[in-house]
């Protein structure tokens, strides 16, 4: 199964999705629909909405309530965009030019402050304390991965383990919680939201793995972002970690020089060093590891159309090239 199949899958919901997305941008101010319909409208996979609606259909009915849902997800977390990019002083995303290169950077940080608020107005529309106390702490926690991954920055001691760590906070945490708050308001047993739990955060993980792989790898065209962004800030992800770990004393030093500096001077040198030491070999392999994990956590649920789908995103968080 391929990524239109899944889609097709939650095609009829989807739609109703997107207008209820598109309802809740209305503000008064017009500049603030203007810079959140650019980034909600450029093309993203809407992975997280898309996974509120398949464990919704898993073992239940999908209803108007995983659409409010999904649209609250995707609010949350194109708030994160917004300012993931002002921070790392991002100009393109997706292919296109971001909200602060179009607008400014107090422009983008204020319309994510809007989205943050709307989404949570949502949350009380929805009417579930369990979903409110779930999407909270994963909105504080997706802001501490982020202080913590800033505070990584430029710093080549970065550890596997604090990597690991990061990605969990800024990037799976929100799968977790898009998987397993659908489960919640479809009134599944405890052991059910854990599984689903369990699949988002697996599934996050391999999806983030692969994006980490794919800056040292993939296509500038079909990323929509160049290549070597990580290391021209200097953000330590893992295929730099093992590289180090695995190099020669000359290769940990360059890297190191790289990740502390920033820039791009020495990208094809560390590029050498990552094929040398088979750093983007492990990675894929570990976000093959908990792809698979992620598929097992689904082995409770009986099989139909929404388990199939829930079984190739899987595999095709880590097949992709963008």
């Amino acid at each position: 199964m391929d990524q239109k199949a899944v889609f097709q899958t939650v095609a009829s919901d989807f739609d109703a999705v997107n207008k209820t997305i598109h309802e809740q941008l209305a503000s008064n101010v017009p500049m603030v629909e203007k810079v959140a319909e650019h980034i909600i409208d450029s093309g993203g996979k809407r992975l997280r909405p898309m996974l509120v609606l398949l464990s919704g259909g898993l073992a239940g009915t999908i209803d108007t309530r995983h659409h409010l849902l999904a649209s609250i997800i995707e609010f949350l977390h194109t708030a994160t965009l917004l300012h993931d990019d002002v921070v790392d002083k991002s100009d393109m995303r997706r292919g296109k030019p971001t909200a602060n290169a179009n607008w400014g950077n107090s422009p983008s940080v204020l319309v994510g402050d809007f989205l943050y608020a709307r989404s949570f107005e949502m949350l009380v529309k929805l009417g579930n304390l369990d979903v409110m106390a779930r999407l909270s702490a994963t909105t504080r926690v997706i802001a501490e991965g982020e202080v913590m991954q800033l505070m990584n920055i430029k710093n080549p001691n970065t550890s596997e383990q604090q990597y690991m760590e990061v990605i969990t906070g800024k990037t799976a945490i929100l799968f977790q919680a898009s998987a397993e708050t659908a489960g919640v308001i479809s009134g599944y047993t405890p052991e059910q939201n854990q599984a689903l739990a369990d699949y988002g955060l697996n599934l996050g993980l391999a999806f983030q793995l692969i994006d980490d792989v794919l800056d040292y790898a993939g296509d500038s065209q079909t990323l929509g972002k160049n290549v070597g962004d990580d290391l021209a800030e200097g953000k330590p992800t893992l295929p730099l970690i093992h590289a180090m770990e695995h190099g020669t004393e000359e290769d940990r030093s360059i890297i190191r020089e790289c990740i502390r500096k920033g820039g791009l001077v020495h990208l094809d040198t560390v590029l050498d060093i990552i094929k040398r030491t088979e750093s983007l070999e492990y990675v894929t392999t570990k976000a093959e590891q908990h792809a698979q994990q992620a598929k097992e956590c689904l082995n409770q649920f009986s099989d139909c159309s929404y388990k199939s789908a829930m079984l190739a995103l899987a595999d095709l968080a880590v097949a992709r090239n963008s």
